[in-house]
């Protein structure tokens, strides 16, 4: 496998078998913090998005990429992660996510989810 993916010119990374591998497992659990930050009124999503694009050299904040990303994913993908691994904190859905997507505000795709879209 590691031949194959190198043919392709591909990085070959090594990992075990975990929800999310290595990105996803960073990644997903790392949106929802930046939910729990807004549901938390700590810092309003403009200022969390500035925050990671400014701060850490992000190319798009937290919640920019959820919109992106879709939030309807990013609860199909938290819900199952909770099924397999129930009171692991990191893949609890912020209460947030979960309104918006029940008002159909699904990110990008649907035209609104944190931020309003333009299509």
């Amino acid at each position: 496998m590691n031949d194959w993916g190198k043919a392709m010119g591909k990085k070959i990374v090594q990992c075990k078998d975990s929800p999310g591998f290595i990105t996803n497992r960073l990644f997903v659990p790392y949106l929802l913090s930046s939910i729990r930050l807004l549901e938390r009124g700590i810092a309003t999503k403009e200022d969390i998005d500035k925050a990671c694009k400014y701060g850490l050299g992000y190319a798009m904040g937290p919640i920019e990429l959820c919109d992106f990303v879709g939030l309807d994913t990013l609860v199909s993908v938290s819900e199952a992660w909770m099924k397999d691994y129930p009171g692991v904190q990191e893949f609890e859905l912020p209460p947030l996510i979960k309104k918006l997507v029940d008002e159909g505000k699904l990110g990008q795709k649907s035209g609104e989810g944190f931020y309003k879209y333009s299509k």
